[in-house]
């Protein structure tokens, strides 16, 4: 998984929302990273930039071979921070919007997947 982000003015009014560009490649990061509990679902991504609950963040993703780059405009909306009990990675869960793009993106994932996608027991980078 590669992950590279522009720098954006804090957050706060006026704030521009932070740009990541994301790739994964690899289906088993794909599990790792997808939210399926999140209703429109989400993607963690692996950052030790700071960001707090609510901030918007607009996400480049490109999933494994499709050649489709997948913009959504989500809002970080999991933290997980430095030091996180149990060794979990630093990083955002970025909750997609409630669109036809974002419902697309998020089907494409579940075809990956197919049935492992929505294992309530799975090992992930959120759970």
């Amino acid at each position: 998984m590669a992950t590279t982000s522009a720098p954006s003015a804090p957050g706060g009014l006026g704030a521009r929302p932070s740009v990541i560009q994301l790739a994964i490649k690899e289906k088993p990061a794909l599990y790792a990273a997808f939210i399926p509990f999140f209703p429109e679902g989400g993607i963690f991504i692996p950052t030790t930039r700071e960001y707090r609950l609510g901030d918007d963040v607009y996400l480049l993703l490109t999933v494994m071979d499709n050649p489709q780059r997948f913009p959504v405009a989500g809002k970080v909306a999991w933290v997980t921070p430095a030091n996180a009990a149990g060794n979990k990675t630093q990083g955002i869960g970025v909750r997609f919007p409630g669109d036809e793009k974002s419902r697309q993106l998020r089907q494409t994932i579940e075809d990956i997947l197919g049935p492992t996608a929505e294992i309530a027991s799975r090992v992930t980078h959120t759970l």
